[in-house]
């Protein structure tokens, strides 16, 4: 089902609720690996993905009516459009759990090669957790001159370090528990082409949909325990969101691209698509789920 805006898709989910989740929505930006992305996420079994993209990004040729993915046309390269679609989801799905990321992003979490999004979800929910944090991982092509864009699945690559987190305060300068504002990958090699609110990499991307929370617009939710990295007791789970989107702006960019001819440097690694790899490197951790 294709819907011509955010406000007439949520009238025809309150006259047809959407269902149980766990939902995804992908925000289009353009067009580049979006069929990808749409296939990594019904892989690891969302049931419903929403789509969300501009008139002029064209759709996958496989949605269709008896699809998962639904599209919602609305501006997607505006200040504001992460929020604006994800608070309309979270009216609709009281106490369902919700993902979002951009195309040409994918999530991991650990073990995905051999669990569902499901079972990873109800541990969490076991753990008394409504939240799994994401970081955000950049991944960047070998070779700029052969993929212009920085994107290739093939010979993706992803910095092995460079990572590190800052205590985050509140406006009255009051240090927050369990809660820091994490750094790396291409956004701190190149932070002189990256604005300093878009810097971080921690993003809380999928979480339970409870009654009155909304995303803020820095990728934070507006209850403090849902943005914490862990939970009191122990080591919580987390996830990471691997994304070409960092890379494809350094490359798209009038004030960057000519600065940028190669993203690799001696910590470049390989990237595997591989959950094992990711806790190997210390980007996400199963917490106690083994």
């Amino acid at each position: 089902m294709i819907h011509s805006s955010i406000s007439s898709f949520a009238a025809q989910a309150r006259r047809t609720p959407l269902g149980r989740g766990p939902f995804a929505i992908v925000i289009a930006e353009d067009r580049t690996e979006l069929t990808t992305t749409l296939d990594h996420l019904t892989h690891l079994g969302f049931r419903r993905l929403f789509l969300v993209a501009p008139d002029d990004v064209d759709l996958p040729d496989d949605i269709d009516d008896a699809s998962i993915v639904e599209v919602i046309r609305h501006p997607t390269r505006q200040p504001g459009t992460a929020p604006a679609i994800v608070n309309a989801l979270i009216k609709l799905v009281p106490d369902e759990w919700i993902h979002y990321c951009y195309n040409a992003e994918y999530l991991f979490f650990p073990f995905c090669e051999q669990r569902r999004i499901g079972e990873a979800i109800a541990f969490v929910m076991e753990e008394r957790r409504n939240v799994v944090p994401t970081f955000v991982i950049d991944l960047y092509a070998e070779d700029l001159t052969r993929y212009t864009d920085a994107v290739s699945l093939e010979t993706a690559h992803l910095d092995s370090s460079g990572y590190y987190a800052e205590t985050r305060r509140n406006a009255d300068d009051e240090v927050l528990d369990r809660q820091l504002n994490f750094y790396g990958g291409l956004r701190w090699r190149f932070e002189e082409h990256v604005p300093a609110p878009k810097r971080r990499i921690d993003r809380s991307s999928l979480f339970q949909a409870m009654p009155g929370l909304t995303l803020n617009d820095d990728h934070t939710l507006s209850d403090p325990e849902m943005n914490t990295y862990t939970c009191p007791w122990h080591h919580s789970m987390s996830a990471t969101v691997c994304s070409f989107r960092v890379a494809k702006a350094l490359r798209s960019n009038p004030g960057s691209r000519h600065d940028v001819d190669s993203f690799r440097w001696h910590k470049s690694t390989r990237f595997f698509w591989s959950s094992q790899q990711l806790m190997e490197l210390g980007l996400m951790e199963p917490g106690q789920w083994f």
